[in-house]
């Protein structure tokens, strides 16, 4: 929330040399009393002075280092479980390989492979959705006579908020082999690729800052901004890069994703080319957004022309009235619909409450882009351009503000959604990232309070400067052929006018006295009193000290709202606490460990294999749950409590700390829903899991696993 105020002239004018004390040195019209102390800028060429540098450093240090830390950043969804498990032993090849996730994900022919020990592909190659009862599964099937040894399952998969994420486990059949399948281990979304696409990401992001929030100075704040240059280039350049980043990231979005490549395999830049790949990418829901955005930066093309074209042309007020309407309106719809983009793709399309994640997410992203934007555009104005009205400076304390309160209220919506609780806040990658931004945008808030006092004793000064300012007209309108041709030596110095300038062009002027002008000296004269008039006002406001405190203060807002801008993009490619959390719970909750028995081992399971009739509850007993001879009896109940006969069933022990199993028991049936083993010896006490498999139908199955003491 920063407000500024215009940059009045302040100094006395004088007619002839200056007084020693104002003299002006130097090419730049730097004087030594003008030049500000400690960090801040040297009011004659807006360059920043040492301690200035300093302080960026400092800050692009702490980016740097927020940056290292968040790479590689983890994406939304997790692997959760197997079957076959991580390192487990089976006794018979399986059917299938399934893999169990947290969130939705996308999957191609080839995002699961399955390979021999001796490297060969075990698998068919066509994935499955096996996903029911609350969970997201995928399986692949597997070749039949498949020999003993170690296999190697390579994922690669896409998570429902754009994200790429790999792995690799393995399981052996029969017994384990030394030889076993060697994939690549380079990350999904790693490698040049991942680092092109990274950078393209945070252009894209400065970039929608820049054009929204400049925009959105002008029309909101100042209209008269829309005929200064270095503003127009300020928006200019946020689209230009909005676009330029938005291209790169369609064109690399295939091999970032690893399409067509193997899982594990690094991507290559030359993939970017490829049409297939392209057109694989087209049919995603990020390639789509992606596209929409570059149709939307060709509507946002078109506001930024009539901007700057039509509008600074309308010379009365009521047309230029009408067409800022015209303009907001669609500028608001632009905005929110490239906004939307972001919403559309990435975190806010998965997880919980998405309808209304995503609208506040769209809120978000435009307030932040109103006031950062506005920001560095008010940076541009209070270096690079004239005086700005202290009105336009109180339109845009106004739209700070707002923003700030929309920021907030958004954001506590958004730290809930995605953090949901305190431990996460401390205990996650995205947590400590958000408590970051918090004291970024805290201490950013802080450097907006000295702005406003910079602004109000630029305030107290604007009434004290009027007279001077109408006097110095009334001077140089007295004197115009004198300063006149007096900008012409200071055009080849930098803009600054001499004496010896001025004397040496006034005793041409007395040779050329009665001498009608031409129209095109008529024309250079003007030129060279605008110059004139422009350089010393520009003098007049670059040694006003309150004006270059308000600069130092600014500039310091900019550069916490450059690092604040990198972590806000950094936390859209870090895992949300709340998924990471849950990731954490599911895959606790497959190996759930009970309390140690005081009797015979009873758990109860329920399962839902996906199919008809496929849910129901696993009741087991172990008896007397203790090392030694055991007595296993296993129940299936419906879910009408009634006894479920089940076309298969299978128990399996693993001691894992031991490296002990897994242990097949293939229970006898007793009766309808009840199966029994006698004899099932468990040779060591310890933390044994339970591993249960139920097949409901030919095609339908799934595996149950807990942990439980057995003393």
């Amino acid at each position: 929330m920063t407000a500024t105020a215009p940059g009045t002239a302040t100094g006395t004018p004088t007619r002839g040399r200056a007084p020693a004390r104002n003299h002006i040195r130097g090419r730049n019209g730097i004087h030594g009393r003008d030049r500000i102390r400690g960090w801040g800028v040297r009011p004659g060429d807006g360059r920043p002075a040492p301690v200035a540098v300093r302080l960026l450093l400092v800050l692009a240090a702490l980016l740097g280092a927020v940056l290292a830390g968040a790479a590689p950043a983890s994406a939304h969804a997790a692997l959760t479980a197997s079957d076959p498990r991580d390192g487990a032993v089976v006794k018979a090849a399986p059917k299938e390989v399934t893999l169990t996730f947290s969130e939705q994900v996308a999957m191609g022919d080839d995002s699961i492979r399955v390979l021999e020990p001796s490297g060969k592909r075990a698998d068919t190659g066509t994935v499955r959705d096996r996903s029911g009862g609350g969970e997201v599964r995928h399986s692949v099937g597997l070749h039949s006579g498949l020999p003993d040894g170690t296999y190697t399952v390579a994922w690669r998969v896409v998570s429902a908020d754009s994200h790429p994420i790999s792995g690799a486990f393995t399981f052996s059949i029969g017994a384990p082999s030394e030889q076993r399948a060697v994939v690549a281990q380079a990350e999904a979304g790693g490698g040049l690729v991942g680092v092109l696409y990274g950078i393209a990401r945070y252009v894209s992001y400065g970039g929608f800052i820049l054009l929204v929030g400049g925009g959105a100075f002008v029309l909101a704040c100042w209209p008269r901004g829309a005929a200064v240059r270095p503003l127009q280039r300020l928006v200019v350049r946020g689209w230009v890069a909005l676009t330029g980043a938005t291209l790169v990231q369609l064109l690399l979005r295939g091999p970032y994703t690893g399409v067509g490549a193997e899982p594990g395999a690094e991507a290559s830049v030359a993939d970017a080319f490829d049409l297939d790949v392209l057109g694989t990418v087209l049919e995603t829901k990020t390639g789509t957004a992606l596209v929409s955005r570059l149709l939307l930066l060709g509507a946002a093309a078109l506001f930024v022309a009539v901007l700057f074209g039509a509008y600074t042309r309308r010379a009365e007020e009521s047309e230029r009235k009408d067409l800022s309407f015209g303009l907001a309106v669609g500028g608001t719809v632009v905005a929110a619909g490239i906004a939307a983009t972001w919403a559309l793709s990435e975190h806010a399309s998965t997880g919980i409450q998405t309808a209304v994640a995503m609208p506040v997410d769209v809120l978000h992203l435009l307030a932040m882009a109103a006031w950062l934007g506005g920001l560095a555009a008010l940076l541009v104005v209070l270096f690079r351009g004239p005086s700005i009205e202290r009105e336009a400076v109180r339109r845009f304390s106004r739209l700070a503000f707002g923003s700030v309160v929309a920021l907030a209220v958004t954001g506590v919506y958004q730290s809930w959604r995605q953090v949901g609780t305190w431990s996460a806040l401390t205990g996650t990658a995205y947590g400590r990232l958000l408590v970051l931004k918090v004291v970024l945008v805290a201490a950013l808030v802080g450097l907006a309070w000295f702005s406003r006092r910079w602004t109000g004793r630029l305030s107290e000064t604007a009434e004290t400067s009027k007279a001077p300012e109408k006097a110095e007209t009334s001077e140089g309108a007295e004197g115009a052929p004198v300063a006149a041709v007096a900008a012409t030596g200071a055009a080849g110095r930098g803009g600054e006018a001499t004496e010896q300038d001025a004397g040496s062009t006034a005793g041409n002027g007395d040779s050329t006295a009665g001498a009608e002008p031409s129209a095109e000296r008529a024309r250079q004269l003007a030129r060279q009193r605008a110059a004139l008039a422009t350089a010393q006002d520009k003098r007049r406001r670059d040694a006003d000290p309150v004006r270059s405190g308000l600069r130092r203060s600014v500039l310091a807002e900019a550069a916490v709202a450059v690092v604040l801008l990198a972590v806000t993009t950094v936390l859209t490619t870090t895992e949300p606490g709340r998924t990471e959390e849950e990731a954490g719970r599911a895959q606790a909750g497959a190996a759930q460990t009970a309390p140690a028995p005081t009797g015979p081992v009873e758990l109860t399971l329920p399962f839902d294999t996906g199919g008809v009739n496929g849910k129901g509850t696993i009741r087991l007993t172990v008896d007397p749950g203790r090392s030694g001879a055991n007595t296993l009896h296993v129940f299936a109940d419906g879910t009408d409590g009634r006894p479920l006969d089940l076309p298969e069933l299978k128990v399996s022990f693993t001691l894992r700390e031991q490296q002990i199993g897994p242990l097949p028991v293939q229970p006898d049936r007793v009766a309808a829903g009840h199966w029994s083993a006698e004899g099932l010896q468990i040779p060591m006490p310890g933390e044994w899991t339970i591993q249960v498999t139920v097949r409901t139908s030919d095609i339908d199955q799934t595996t149950l696993d807990k942990n439980v003491k057995i003393g």
